[in-house]
């Protein structure tokens, strides 16, 4: 089995900063991408980030230069530096990670459970 357990969400006043951390755990064989979204109540999911192994970096087009993702391979862990942030970046943020475990020939999807960041005004 797989785990993503995400940490470092909380409250923030507007233009702070928080970093979120997303460690994967278990029957890893390899993780090809690893990354964030976020959803808002009623709202699909969007892109916020995510990296590959390889370090490819994709932005969801809101982020704007205010977040920054990165990632500890060797950890299988990916960071989420939020930076600026808005009233409206309060929603729940989700890590995601495409893994291939030991006992699988197929690279499954993984989420986390989520992490709520509430920025006040």
């Amino acid at each position: 089995q797989v785990q993503l357990v995400e940490s470092g969400g909380g409250l923030v006043q507007a233009g702070g900063s928080l970093r979120l951390s997303c460690a994967a755990s278990g029957n890893i064989f390899s993780i090809n991408v690893m990354g964030w979204y976020r959803q808002a109540p009623g709202n699909k999911r969007e892109l916020v980030g995510i990296i590959t192994s390889g370090g490819s970096i994709s932005y969801g087009e809101f982020v704007k230069g205010r977040f920054a993702i990165s990632r500890d391979n060797a950890k299988n862990t990916v960071y989420l530096q939020m930076n600026s942030l808005k009233p409206e970046d309060t929603v729940v943020y989700y890590c995601y990670a495409a893994i291939k475990t030991s006992s699988s020939v197929r690279v499954n999807d993984y989420w986390g459970r989520g992490t709520q960041v509430t920025v006040s005004s």
